[in-house]
């Protein structure tokens, strides 16, 4: 703190000292200079922030001392290089001075190991580049017998320059081979198969399998198109490296600090939190096109369903933007600009106006205007179907994530989204509900919390406990609770999860578990994040700022438990009902983390848990389970994964590799009737979507893309026995619910 305070002093003048969260706020007026773009003062500034912050505000953060540099040093380099293709073993060497020594370069504004790590992987990354265009300009010869570890964690780096070259050699070997062979397969499967729908591999980018005449192509001209095609692969991947600026790789250096007091401390610059902004309210202002790099230009990738561009018709998939102007000012030539920096030209407030000037999948050149709006992105929003089961009709809602606008109160977010499906599906006659929150990774807190209102009558939801008044873990504990009387289905629920259900989501399977309210069914255990998140705008610190956007800083700053007292950190939650997935024997979630917050509990809220015992649905689902060769099979996948997750080696001999090949692909015959099953329930719109969908062709096409994965996933299909069995005794709460009340939930 007192070398924060001299570095302020020494810089900058200190105007105000105000309370944030836990800690302090901290406002100082900047020396008027002119920003430039690599200033090693503002990396200075960050550093000073993001750790000011973090030990003011994180609700437990570890000391920055020797194991901490260690961390840091570890993750940094990892994140810099994961493939170990860059640096060499002298690299290395020549680093290891500082792993011990970065709590002391934090502490005091050193960047210097940044900077040598920085400028060594620039001119690293340039080599490389000749590297891979004078290995690939050459046939390779695969009569070799080599090998080739594609274990990158755990292989050492490169002795040297050769060594490097040699490793490149091979990785890029593997690359042709795979494409190769992929190929000849292709070329030897017959048609007849192919227009049967039968499972063959893809190679991107595309590339004609056989001749103009239809005879196949030899060996030597599938070689050399896999080659040029990895060329290009790898063209386009060094264009977006060397576009890189200095801050974007100052920003990994950044995150491997914030990380290091636990995985969701991260540290945002501008352009990544206006996608996380954008992420958490499923909108934006602008065009509603997704874009992607196509040389010098920019591809329209893919035009978003109500969209002022999808409107417009004029705008369409592969057209190439080449210049772009607002309103009525000049065009600006978009030729080799970066893809971001092309994005913020096309985006803008709404009702402003964007003209871009575009290169037709015709050939021809057209000046297209388009006026930006609101786009909201259907993906990210809760959507609902009804399904018959043996003459009973049930809903399912399939909530991605628990999104909100936090700067719109007004605008859509799960919980008023939510209450709308369950309404509608009440109205179609519903007689059971599955909420489907499998690889919902969370979201707003708010939202959680009303949502499960809508399945109790009032009661705790979940309890957060903050940082304690002396900077220690373990202060106030604050019990957020449902507070509204009404009840809007209690019938019987049925909740999905599996091992990437984390956060919010496992508030809510937590609340319905301890209620009694529903059944949870899934992977063995959730994620494990039972920790929240604040964002903190770096830029209200500082005031007269001529460094630009500072960016924003997210750090833990509760942790959050049920209402029976126990976390979900680390342990997740634990479904009542455990289905086997393919990832049942692998380790993942926060308890795999090294350096995730550790598991507690404090004492239980006052609830009273529904009048509900789901014994006998839980045996029937085993029994029904145990029975079912189709579980049986992916348990049997499941191990087979496990067993295979070790093998990191491939052969580069061409008929060695076949072989290999040859055999992975006899035993995984077995496996394909995992992604041929059908359950045979039919999955429908309701009523009103089915309006809609005559007038937008494109979101009726979404929808039934999600329709028929319904129909070929086992997992709901299980969830619909479930309240199938459930429905004899659907469960009632043990205070009595006033029928009356059951009425949608204005918040």
């Amino acid at each position: 703190m007192n070398a924060f305070l001299s570095f302020m002093k020494r810089n900058y003048k200190i105007v105000a000292i105000v309370v944030l969260l836990a800690g302090a706020l901290f406002s100082f007026t900047l020396i008027p200079g002119k920003q430039k773009e690599n200033d090693p003062e503002k990396d200075q500034l960050l550093i000073e922030l993001i750790t000011f912050v973090i030990e003011k505000g994180h609700y437990s953060p570890a000391a920055i001392d020797d194991n901490f540099s260690k961390g840091v040093y570890k993750s940094y380099l990892e994140n810099l290089d994961p493939s170990k293709r860059f640096f060499t073993q002298a690299d290395i060497d020549e680093f290891a001075k500082y792993e011990t020594q970065l709590d002391e370069q934090i502490n005091k504004r050193d960047l210097s190991f940044f900077d040598l790590t920085y400028n060594r992987l620039v001119m690293r990354i340039k080599e490389s580049a000749g590297f891979y265009k004078d290995i690939l300009a050459k046939p390779f010869d695969f009569s070799k017998d080599e090998q080739f570890n594609v274990d990158y964690e755990h292989q050492p780096y490169a002795k040297n320059d050769a060594e490097l070259r040699t490793r490149w050699e091979k990785q890029l070997k593997l690359s042709v081979l795979s494409t190769v062979t992929d190929k000849q397969k292709l070329q030897d499967t017959p048609a007849d198969k192919l227009k049967n729908g039968e499972k063959v591999p893809d190679t991107t980018p595309k590339i004609d399998d056989k001749k103009a005449d239809g005879t196949k192509k030899s060996f030597a001209e599938l070689e050399k198109e896999a080659r040029e095609s990895t060329l290009k692969s790898l063209d386009e991947y060094f264009d977006f490296v060397e576009e890189l600026k200095r801050e974007e790789w100052f920003s990994i250096y950044l995150n491997a600090i914030a990380e290091r007091f636990d995985p969701h401390t991260f540290y945002f610059a501008p352009d990544d939190k206006e996608k996380f902004d954008t992420s958490m309210r499923g909108s934006l202002e602008g065009i509603g096109a997704r874009l992607q790099k196509k040389s010098d230009y920019v591809e329209i990738s893919e035009l978003i369903p109500g969209g002022p561009a999808w409107r417009g018709k004029d705008l369409e998939q592969g057209d190439l933007i080449m210049k772009v102007a607002q309103g009525k000012e000049n065009p600006v030539d978009i030729a080799g600009m970066r893809l971001d920096d092309v994005v913020k030209k096309i985006k803008g407030p709404k009702g402003t106006e964007v003209r871009l000037t575009v290169k037709k999948v015709d050939g021809s050149i057209k000046v297209i205007p388009i006026v930006r709006e609101v786009v909201e992105i259907e993906e990210t929003y809760a959507k609902s179907s009804i399904v018959k089961k043996d003459g009973k009709l049930y809903g399912i809602i399939n909530l991605p994530k628990f999104y909100i606008d936090f700067e719109n109160k007004d605008s859509r977010d799960a919980a008023k989204d939510v209450a709308v499906e369950v309404e509608r599906l009440k109205k179609q006659g519903v007689e059971g509900l599955i909420i489907d929150l499998r690889d919902n990774g969370g979201g707003s807190l708010k939202t959680v919390v009303d949502i499960t209102g809508l399945f109790i009558d009032k009661g705790p939801v979940v309890q957060v406990r903050s940082r304690a008044a002396d900077g220690s873990a373990g202060g106030t504990t604050e019990v957020l609770s449902d507070t509204d009387p009404k009840v809007q289905w209690d019938g019987p629920l049925v909740v999905m999860v599996n091992n990437f259900s984390a956060s919010a989501s496992e508030i809510f399977a937590a609340a319905i578990q301890d209620y009694h309210r529903g059944v949870i069914i899934g992977s063995k255990h959730t994620y494990g994040k039972g920790t929240v998140q604040n964002i903190i705008d770096l830029n209200r610190f500082v005031r007269g700022n001529n460094f630009g956007d500072l960016g924003a800083l997210k750090t833990t700053t509760q942790k959050f438990y049920r209402i029976n007292g126990g976390s979900t950190q680390r342990e997740g939650v634990t479904s009542d009902i455990n289905m086997p997935d393919k990832y049942s024997y692998i380790d993942m979630g926060e308890r795999d983390i090294d350096n995730a917050l550790p598991y507690d509990k404090i004492a239980a809220a006052d609830y009273k848990p529904f009048k509900a015992n789901f014994a006998s649905v839980v045996d029937k689902s085993k029994k029904r389970m145990a029975a079912n060769p189709q579980f049986k099979l992916m348990d049997e996948n499941a191990h087979w994964i496990f067993d295979k997750k070790d093998d990191n080696t491939f052969n580069l001999n061409i008929e060695k590799f076949k072989a290999e090949l040859a055999k992975t692909e006899e035993i995984a015959k077995k496996f394909k009737a995992l992604n041929s099953y059908k359950n045979e329930l039919k999955f429908e719109a309701l009523p009103y979507e089915q309006e809609i969908f005559k007038k937008d062709p494109a979101l009726a096409e979404k929808k039934e893309r999600w329709y028929e994965s319904l129909s070929k996933d086992i997992y709901v299909e299980e969830a619909l026995n479930v309240l199938d069995d459930m429905q004899p005794a659907a469960a009632k709460s043990a205070a009595s619910i006033n029928k009356k009340d059951k009425l949608v939930k204005t918040r």
